[in-house]
């Protein structure tokens, strides 16, 4: 797991978001919030309450079982799960009708929050797919020493434009929103860390391998 790292408000500009991507080294901080412990119980009528950005559902909306994971886009562990165990749990789950997965935004620094917006900024209907190319490709851009230039080579494949890179990480209403989400996370639910995930509303923290999944899940379909 991840912990959360200070996150610098930043006014939009690529130079603003520069100053604040050299923050991530700082100290960890905690969001303020009440801690929950691993396997915490959290109504499911509350986490699946009206967040500052919509969800994005993948997955039948009746489906018997819904996953809420809270991941950073900087987060390792939340990569390795993503190209690891995300594909198993889409096509075991999510594909046959079982799960409804949702993925939340908790940025653990600026260049996350930046990942994020350009997500969002991408549609709801390809904002999944480029959450999945940027974990995907997380090594390219997360961890290189120009990540904003990095980052927009890669929309670029999405189609995103130069303007259009700019233009959204100007949107101060979004960036808002973004912290939103993740500032709900872990004052309402005690999220700390990535990736922490709900499963009909009990707490599970840590990266999750395939077997690991099947195990949360099997006993739930079958009760």
């Amino acid at each position: 797991m991840v912990t959360l790292r200070n996150v610098l408000p930043f006014s939009g500009s690529r130079r603003m978001l520069a100053k604040g991507v050299a923050a991530i080294a700082l100290s960890v901080s905690l969001v303020g919030g009440s801690a929950q412990a691993q396997n915490a119980k959290v109504p499911v009528e509350e986490l699946m309450a009206a967040q500052a950005l919509p969800d994005i559902v993948q997955g039948k909306a009746d489906a018997p079982v819904t996953i809420v994971e809270y991941a950073s886009m900087t987060c390792t562990h939340c990569a390795a799960f993503h190209t690891g165990t995300y594909p198993t749990l889409v096509s075991k789950y999510v594909d046959t009708g079982k799960v409804k997965f949702i993925l939340r935004e908790f940025p653990l620094d600026p260049l996350a929050t930046a990942g994020f917006m350009l997500a969002r900024c991408s549609g709801p209907d390809k904002r999944s797919a480029v959450v999945d190319l940027l974990f995907t490709q997380q090594k390219n851009w997360a961890f290189v020493d120009k990540p904003l230039e990095a980052l927009s080579d890669i929309l670029k494949q999405t189609g995103m434009s130069k303007d259009s890179f700019e233009t959204c990480l100007k949107d101060q209403k979004l960036y808002d929103q973004v912290n939103q989400v993740r500032d709900a996370g872990s004052q309402k639910f005690g999220v700390s860390a990535t990736p922490t995930f709900y499963f009909n509303g009990t707490k599970v923290s840590g990266e999750l391998t395939p077997d690991g999944l099947a195990k949360i899940l099997d006993p739930l379909l079958k009760g």
